[in-house]
């Protein structure tokens, strides 16, 4: 049984969310009553999810976006504002997965693309959404590193990058707002049940039965299990947790 959160009152935005764990991570946060602006790159899948969340009757923005534009974040800000009047809680969970590559081969527009998304996103997003709590003096943000954030592995290097920098950025930013009544983490997944694992599945990027036993849990982590623990973060009770890159793997880095 998941813990019950109640968000009555709160705006929840959440990058990513037309799929995957941060369609997930929509759904928990409307359930447990805030009204949510859903942010992602793909208009259709972004109009189908929030025609769900608006049929089940939660408040639901939808905001298209592309977090590489930092003018298009800023606008996305704006619109939650305009539309809620506030901002509470943050999901910056917007990213990719590259093929993997031998370091020494990978190319430089592919390095780019993935730090641009990953790493240089979070960071737009993080950067408007601080501008808008600062001015409240209250807020949460979760930002969507990865086990790749914590470890290294072969063929990896160009995705680890971005990961890890994630952890810096809010590591870094939570210390700087923390006495200004702003908590900032960040959640690192590890193989989870989603569209992109699928596609990487399929295109043989990657051996489910491998990734299953490689989580000392032995099965895919769910795109729901992601979305409780960012609930619990942007929560009351994880009030004196600041910094924090929490891992939610399966136990993947536990060995």
């Amino acid at each position: 049984m998941n813990p019950t959160y109640d968000f009555t009152g709160q705006v929840a935005l959440v990058t990513g969310a037309a799929s995957g764990m941060g369609l997930a991570t929509a759904h928990a946060f409307a359930e447990a009553g805030a009204a949510v602006v859903l942010a992602d790159l793909n208009a259709d899948a972004l109009d189908q999810a929030a025609r769900q969340l608006t049929a089940a009757g939660h408040q639901v923005l939808a905001a298209a976006c592309d977090v590489t534009d930092e003018g298009q974040v800023a606008a996305m800000v704006d619109q939650t504002v305009h539309a809620f009047g506030r901002l509470d809680m943050a999901f910056n969970n917007a990213g990719i997965q590259i093929p993997p590559a031998d370091a020494a081969d990978e190319d430089i527009e592919v390095f780019d693309r993935v730090n641009a998304i990953n790493l240089r996103g979070v960071w737009a997003c993080m950067k408007h959404e601080l501008r808008q709590m600062r001015t409240q003096g209250s807020g949460a943000i979760v930002n969507c590193s990865s086990l790749g954030g914590l470890v290294g592995i072969p063929g990896r290097a160009s995705y680890h990058a971005s990961k890890h920098g994630v952890i810096g950025i809010t590591k870094s930013a939570a210390l700087e707002y923390a006495p200004r009544g702003i908590r900032i983490n960040a959640v690192c997944p590890g193989t989870i049940d989603t569209p992109m694992v699928t596609d990487m599945i399929a295109n043989g990027e990657l051996d489910r039965a491998q990734a299953e036993a490689d989580q000392p849990i032995a099965r895919l982590g769910r795109a729901d299990e992601i979305a409780q623990a960012v609930l619990w973060l942007s929560s009351p009770g994880a009030s004196f947790v600041v910094g924090v890159a929490l891992p939610v793997d399966g136990g993947y880095v536990a060995r």
